[in-house]
């Protein structure tokens, strides 16, 4: 259980990883065994692949990444001839937030990436917890990306619409109170991306995100789709998602990623902004 693993009030900020929390393929979520993750040099490996590396690779800093409230850390990870660039965000430099227990947003981090796994929408970077230099902390792949693109300069751009449906459906199950135009990044490969969820998985509402534009419009069919698949792995405990989001998330806070999507379900429609609330993150870049 979560309180098992982890006391808000005094933190083991080296205690082990729960065996659970290593990753492995799921039966229950999307087959990625063949998906591909990509980056400069063009490089082209697996999901499992990368998780392996950033998982039990020797972990070498290379500074400090600026624009931070946190302490995240550039890295490489080395494995068995594979060098992969990430970022390391160890739980002792997280800032604390009157409103998130303390030393939780590396654990968010990780289940970001496995709702988004669950959902087969691979929206978000590898990611996995592990100990690192400087203690338990959450590790994603870097993706090389141009800072001058974003989610305000692609918005009209075709390509990316479906991704960005899919990111505006992300967000609301995961309840995410910060996603800012610069967390939606383009790989050099073209691929849009989204990072940076320390603030998600709250039970109250919390919501605010630059994107609104589909609010109020049908969801599609196919994602509808993937929406009840991810509602049918939260409702049985045996299943991998459930299984990783209990060592990550409160009780409270799993009932509410499944309220959340039960919600979109019986809706029917993307969500919209709410009167009488902050809707919007600051900055919006």
């Amino acid at each position: 259980m979560f309180s098992d693993w982890y006391n808000d009030m005094e933190p083991d900020w080296d205690s082990d990883i729960p065996p659970s929390l290593l990753p492995s393929p799921s039966a229950d979520s999307a087959d990625t065994s063949g998906d591909t993750v990509s980056d400069e040099p063009l490089v082209q490996l697996t999901v499992q692949q990368v998780l392996d590396v950033l998982t039990h690779g020797r972990m070498d800093e290379r500074g400090l990444l600026p624009y931070s409230s946190n302490y995240n850390f550039l890295i490489v990870v080395q494995r068995n001839g594979l060098e992969l660039p990430a970022v390391y965000k160890p739980r002792r430099g997280e800032t604390p937030l009157w409103d998130f227990p303390s030393g939780t947003l590396c654990l968010r981090e990780t289940a970001a990436f496995v709702v988004s796994e669950a959902l087969g929408w691979d929206l978000v970077p590898p990611t996995v917890l592990r100990k690192g230099t400087r203690g338990i902390g959450s590790v994603q792949f870097y993706v090389s990306n141009d800072p001058d693109q974003h989610y305000f300069t692609i918005r009209e751009d075709a390509r990316y619409a479906q991704s960005l449906r899919k990111i505006c459906l992300f967000d609301y199950i995961v309840n995410n109170a910060d996603r800012k135009s610069g967390h939606c990044i383009v790989g050099f490969d073209g691929k849009l991306w989204a990072i940076d969820h320390g603030i998600c998985f709250h039970s109250d509402y919390k919501l605010r995100t630059v994107i609104w534009e589909f609010s109020g419009e049908p969801i599609e069919e196919a994602l509808l789709a993937d929406l009840e698949h991810l509602r049918t792995l939260l409702t049985k405990p045996s299943s991998y998602l459930c299984q990783q989001l209990e060592h990550l998330l409160s009780r409270v806070e799993e009932r509410a990623v499944l309220a959340r999507t039960e919600h979109l379900l019986d809706a029917g429609v993307y969500p919209a902004p709410l009167p009488y609330q902050r809707n919007y993150p600051w900055p919006p870049v």
